[in-house]
């Protein structure tokens, strides 16, 4: 019994603490409350302009949420740690605003980054692993970089399915042994889908104004959709992937989470920008924008629309659900299209997606790795592999590192048999996907349920998900994708998937917009102990 109380304890989130009140500061229960849940960037950006709030206040009042929903109450686990400059950085962007200055909407505005985004300070980067908690880098990424000069506050780093879920095909979605497991704010015995589980409860929880997470094949839309929100997977190559712990270079971005489509599209204009360390981003300063320009509810009048049929999935109540979507699309004049063989001449791409992402992620982490401070003592893979095994009663708690066995014994990126699978999985979901989907059926956008209902958390048997995902075409052919609250089955959030093709974000926020101005599905979390069946027989 001692030992298994002791094992239980290694694997106890590790969890930061929140900053120290300064001496001359009043109790966080004695100072006036700022109400920020459900508050959208536009909203909070006007009380700072109008003088009603502080950036300081409003840093504060997201630190209090943190400390009563993540570190108490029904206890998120969302967030990994705070930063502990903040405060400080609050405090400069009011003097800045009292000077006249503003870096533009996102001035004073905190944000959440996922943790594995390096950002300059003593919180260190850690992709959720023990194995990390030494690598602090004193570094910004340049998409912290870039989201700090328009004026957010980076609050703190949330919590993630560790390593980004590539560890092992039996893993649980949204549990890392630096953070624990993270609970769906809907229903706090449902998980948040991985890999950015935190950045999405977070979100849903308005712990911050927005979040960023990253995604190589779902990992931003899933957790999006299971917890209510809007997210925007970009164009491969539109943000910076420098000093993000990597999976692939050839599927990896990073993109806002958010509770509205204007905020996502706030934050991504932040974000968007090339970066010489990487050359995907060659194109991105050409396509950069303000992508909360142009919003209009009228947007998909006589647009032709590809509706999905053999990607719904088998849950008829997310069917009926999307049936309900699709009378919005009608209703705001957008012409539907139905596709039926979105998967023919598809045959080999699983296969050909995963040998990519195997050979890229040896390959990727490896130079990641050797990039961290000397502090860090695993410099490669194999490191990592070791120390896990040597830490298994917290590294190996609830399941294996199959995944990372496999990618260790990959040849390479000059292997023969890596380089005609990535030619293969980028032709079959690019042009002979998602292009030609387009283009046979003349349509501007593909559309579908995102995910099923969040499925209850399962640490000792693992993820056991079911049902549509729309996430594979766009995630390895590098195509945008957002996903907006369409519904709810058994109070659990359902998301609408709209993809469109290559550097067409712009245009898929605006189709996204459009779709939520219609539908106005949103509806802010009840932190239940469960969901319940009952409560809607069908769907609502």
């Amino acid at each position: 019994m001692r030992t298994l109380a002791l094992a239980l304890a290694a694997i106890a989130p590790i969890t930061l603490p929140l900053p120290a009140l300064a001496q001359d500061e009043p109790p966080r229960i004695a100072r006036m409350a700022v109400e920020v849940e459900e508050k959208s960037i536009t909203e909070l950006s006007a009380m700072l302009a109008a003088g009603t709030i502080s950036s300081e206040e409003l840093a504060r009042a997201y630190l209090d949420r943190i400390d009563a929903l993540d570190r108490k109450g029904p206890k998120l686990n969302s967030v990994i740690a705070v930063m502990s400059g903040a405060i400080e950085e609050a405090r400069m962007l009011d003097a800045e605003r009292k000077a006249g200055t503003l870096r533009g909407p996102l001035h004073g505005i905190p944000i959440l980054i996922k943790d594995n985004i390096e950002a300059k300070g003593p919180v260190p980067t850690t992709a959720g692993s023990t194995a990390l908690l030494a690598n602090v880098t004193e570094r910004d990424a340049p998409l912290v970089a870039r989201l700090r000069a328009a004026g957010a506050i980076i609050l703190g780093k949330t919590n993630l399915s560790q390593w980004a879920n590539i560890r092992s095909d039996n893993s649980v979605s949204g549990w890392s042994s630096v953070g624990g497991l993270v609970k769906n704010p809907y229903a706090l015995d449902r998980n948040s889908c991985g890999s950015s589980s935190g950045s999405g409860a977070a979100a849903a929880a308005s712990l911050a104004a927005a979040t960023i997470g990253t995604e190589t094949d779902g990992s931003i839309i899933c957790p999006s959709s299971i917890n209510g929100l809007v997210g925007f997977k970009p164009t491969l190559g539109l943000v910076s992937r420098t000093h993000v712990i990597p999976i692939s270079h050839s599927q990896d971005t990073a993109g806002p989470m958010a509770r509205s489509v204007t905020d996502a599209a706030l934050v991504l204009t932040a974000l968007a920008g090339s970066d010489p360390a990487d050359p995907a981003t060659a194109q991105a300063d050409a396509r950069k924008t303000d992508y909360a320009a142009g919003l209009s509810p009228g947007y998909l009048q006589g647009v032709r629309i590809g509706v999905l049929k053999d990607r719904t999935g088998s849950n008829a109540r997310v069917q009926a659900v999307f049936a309900g979507a699709l009378d919005w699309f009608a209703a705001a004049g957008a012409e539907l299209v139905e596709i039926e063989d979105s998967r023919t001449g598809l045959d080999g791409l699983g296969e050909a997606e995963f040998k990519v992402l195997m050979a890229e992620l040896k390959a990727d982490l490896n130079a990641y790795l050797a990039s961290t401070p000397a502090t860090v003592k695993a410099r490669m893979l194999k490191d990592i592999i070791a120390y896990n095994a040597a830490n298994a009663v917290i590294e190996l708690a609830w399941f294996d590192q199959g995944l990372f066995d496999l990618a260790e014994s990959q040849k390479g990126l000059d292997d023969p048999e890596y380089r005609e699978a990535l030619a293969k999985s980028k032709r079959l979901a690019g042009a002979e996907g998602i292009d030609k989907l387009l283009k046979t059926h003349d349509v501007r956008f593909l559309i579908g349920p995102s995910n099923a209902p969040a499925w209850v958390s399962d640490l000792v048997n693992g993820d056991h998900s079911s049902g549509p995902s729309q996430s594979q075409l766009p995630a390895v052919a590098g195509y945008p994708h957002i996903t907006v609250p369409m519904g709810y089955v058994a109070g659990l959030p359902v998301g609408l998937s709209i993809i469109g093709g290559q550097w067409q974000d712009h245009d898929v926020i605006k189709a996204g917009y459009a779709f939520e101005q219609a539908s106005k599905a949103r509806v802010a979390p009840g932190y239940s102990q469960r969901a319940d069946a009952v409560a809607d027989p069908i769907a609502k």
